[in-house]
């Protein structure tokens, strides 16, 4: 009997729908809106965004809990032709993760033409043959009906010319939180069918120190703008509860250090009088205490790592 056919037997509940689990990764160029596309699904902030390229280092894992579907999200620094072995060392981190994961979402910037990176990004990616393909459209916001139209038109017709068959071409905009859940909706069925993979509550599986680590470097960032662009690595070198506090009032204790690569750039980081540093803490501080949800005490030190982008020990040093 087919499914349309009358029947006596009552409709199965939704629920027996199978649940299904898997990891999605975004890619494409630096500062296609990869990172902040993984926070507005995840629902909080899990990911670095910046408005400098190549600010993501780090695969962070956003996961995303459905009654239906658990969505485990990579989120991967930009592929790009590397100038530094850190630069090498990152694109490693894309193509491995790329052949891991069981759909690959790429970002394509609404309000740009596609370019010689996205070209050289798609062609990676059509040699990828057996995992499914999402073309997404980032940045909605920021055009207009008819030149959305023609990037979408446009992506289809990467896709032909390279022989990438999209499972889909979603556009969306992420800072208006305009077509995120349909995009969630539209990547679960090509999740395999299995239990959850992490626990009910868990947003991301990345380190607490990695995180706070980030959220500085993310600060400082800001405060710099063209001046050092990549030439910034923070590490957290302790983080401790306050001896002495009473329950109801803790106090978390982190001490990090921000290195630069030449003793020129200390100036640029700290400002004057110490004002740049003093701002990189307050804005960092109060993303930290909400990713934790404690009052912390936050002791920053500027420190040189010579050249730290191109030497292998001092790449270790930093986590890369």
């Amino acid at each position: 009997m087919s499914d349309r056919s009358p029947s006596s037997r009552p409709t199965p509940p939704a629920e027996s729908a199978p649940h299904r689990a898997g990891f999605a990764c975004f890619v494409g160029r630096p500062n296609a809106g990869k990172s902040t596309l993984t926070n507005a699904l995840v629902g909080t902030k899990v990911a670095i965004t910046s408005n400098r390229p190549q600010t993501t280092r780090h695969t962070v894992r956003g996961i995303v809990h459905r009654p239906d579907a658990q969505l485990v999200l990579v989120d991967t620094p930009g592929l790009h032709k590397p100038r530094t072995l850190l630069g090498e060392r990152l694109n490693d981190v894309v193509r491995t993760t790329w052949a891991e994961v069981d759909v690959i979402g790429f970002c394509l910037p609404a309000d740009q033409k596609i370019g010689p990176g996205d070209r050289f990004i798609a062609k990676e990616l059509a040699t990828l043959r057996r995992t499914p393909k999402v073309a997404i459209v980032t940045k909605t916001d920021l055009v207009d009906s008819q030149a959305l139209a023609e990037q979408l038109v446009a992506v289809d017709r990467l896709g032909k010319e390279l022989g990438i068959e999209w499972a889909e071409i979603v556009p969306v905009s992420a800072t208006a939180g305009t077509q995120v859940g349909l995009l969630a909706d539209l990547l679960v069925p090509l999740l395999p069918e299995g239990p959850a993979l992490y626990p009910d509550g868990d947003l991301t599986d990345e380190p607490e120190q990695v995180m706070v680590a980030e959220l500085i470097r993310e600060a400082a960032l800001e405060g710099v703008r063209d001046e050092l662009p990549h030439s910034i690595a923070v590490v957290v070198e302790e983080m401790l509860p306050r001896e002495g506090r009473p329950a109801d009032r803790p106090l978390l204790d982190i001490h990090a250090n921000l290195f630069i690569e030449r003793p020129s750039q200390k100036g640029i980081v700290i400002g004057p009088g110490g004002s740049r540093l003093k701002e990189v803490g307050t804005k960092s501080r109060k993303h930290i205490e909400a990713l934790l949800g404690t009052p912390v005490f936050l002791d920053i030190h500027v420190k040189v790592a010579k050249d730290w982008q191109r030497d292998p020990k001092q790449l270790r040093r930093l986590g890369f």
